[in-house]
């Protein structure tokens, strides 16, 4: 993970990527528990991932993506990152642990996210720490005070 670039100076910005680091972990987690043969440590597991991943992508959507789309920045990859968030949310609503291609789905929704987090680590994070005024910081500041009152989904 990058730490050179001074994202970690910004509280919003080191808080994500703090949870970033938690679903790296949980990730790693999993694909040792399959590994293994424990499926039902994996699903722990996996399930705590979901349940962490949806107020993660909701707390960036509402403040750092808003905030950059509204200043006119970098729209496309927000919108890529945007639509990862949905494609990990129908991943996990739609996977069956009985299905006989349960691991190989899980094993690429590990890949996908984790790809996904470098492209945010690595990519919109430092950009936002240059590129966002005043304006833009409330708005990432306002979602990260927001209490979040939508129910996680049991995945």
């Amino acid at each position: 993970m990058c730490e050179h670039c001074g994202c970690r100076e910004i509280e919003p910005i080191a808080r994500l990527m703090d949870e970033h680091l938690e679903m790296r972990e949980l990730s790693g987690q999993i694909r040792r528990s399959l590994l293994a043969g424990d499926r039902a440590t994996a699903e722990g597991a996996l399930a705590l991932l979901g349940a962490r991943l949806v107020p993660h992508a909701r707390r960036e959507e509402r403040g750092l993506f808003t905030a950059l789309e509204e200043q006119g920045d970098f729209a496309d990859e927000v919108r890529r990152l945007e639509a990862d968030h949905r494609a990990f949310d129908e991943i996990l609503d739609e996977l069956d642990a009985t299905a006989p291609d349960f691991e190989q789905r899980v094993t690429a929704l590990l890949a996908d996210l984790s790809l996904h987090i470098d492209r945010e680590d690595l990519g919109i994070f430092p950009v936002s720490v240059v590129t966002l005024g005043a304006e833009g910081w409330e708005t990432v500041e306002r979602a990260h005070a927001e209490k979040d009152e939508t129910p996680t989904p049991a995945h």
